[in-house]
């Protein structure tokens, strides 16, 4: 495993974009403390962003885990680049002449996005840990460390995203195409869930809407703001109810799991047929 990411690491380390965007995008996840300064004073409108409890734990890891996840988009073109490169110049094929196996350049790629995932995981904990015992109003142990299961959908949603771009990556060959065919999949699942909608029941519709990949990867963290008790106030005095279930749904994670198995399995019979 360490020589497979050895191997891929040197080519990631050598192409400048690449070195960017992972720069980009740790810097990005990083700055995320800035919203701790933000302060809005115009006469009596008085906001400091971190007294609305955003910070609190454990509402934390809920809020940050949901607005980072957004940032993905980064490591897809980094992972739809190292594929298409990999054919465009030609170091596929000098890999499997000098002795690497299909399996092993595709296990090449799966060792590097879980190393991604991993670290990403592990620096959304580390901010998200130190802006939580500045500002939270809650800092017992218990209540810290509750709510962590948020960091396991993090990173289950991410690999779930990232082995669908390995695989739009390994089949298409081309980067701008691969990241199109990602926009175009999103459209391909609205539309089928409006036609399915306009058949059958809009209950069925909306389950078998969860079951498709890009949206059982965002279902596995709902949208946070709602959670939020000043929200939750307003929609009590307009008469509008928001309670939802907002926790982690363990299936929903196994349905994201089982997608990237399926999405990684396709990569590597696509490898096994194609004429390299």
């Amino acid at each position: 495993m360490i020589r497979l990411l050895q191997i891929e690491w040197f080519k990631l380390i050598h192409h400048r974009i690449s070195r960017l965007l992972i720069i980009s995008y740790f810097l990005l996840i990083s700055l995320v403390a800035l919203l701790a300064t933000i302060k809005v004073e115009f006469g009596p409108i008085n906001f400091y962003l971190a007294e609305q409890g955003i910070f609190n734990f454990p509402y934390i890891w809920h809020f940050n885990t949901y607005m980072i996840a957004t940032l993905k988009i980064f490591f897809a073109i980094i992972i739809v680049a190292m594929i298409a490169n990999e054919f465009s110049y030609k170091t596929l094929k000098q890999n499997l002449i000098d002795g690497l196996s299909k399996k092993e350049f595709l296990l090449t790629k799966v060792y590097t996005i879980l190393a991604f995932v991993l670290i990403s995981t592990l620096v959304v904990f580390i901010v998200s840990m130190t802006l939580g015992l500045i500002y939270s109003d809650y800092n017992e142990i218990g209540i810290i460390f509750s709510d962590l299961e948020y960091l396991l959908a993090y990173a289950v949603k991410l690999f779930g995203f990232f082995s669908l771009c390995l695989f739009f990556g390994v089949w298409i060959k081309r980067s701008a195409f691969a990241l199109g065919m990602l926009i175009l999949w999103q459209i391909f699942e609205g539309i089928l869930y409006g036609v399915l909608r306009w058949n059958i029941s809009a209950s069925m519709a909306e389950k078998v809407y969860n079951l498709f990949p890009l949206n059982a990867m965002g279902n596995l963290i709902k949208e946070p703001v709602t959670r939020l008790s000043a929200v939750q106030n307003i929609a009590d005095q307009m008469g509008e109810d928001l309670s939802k279930d907002y926790g982690v749904n363990l299936l929903e994670v196994a349905l994201v799991l089982g997608w990237s198995f399926v999405f990684i399995y396709a990569s590597y019979r696509i490898l096994l047929k194609r004429d390299l």
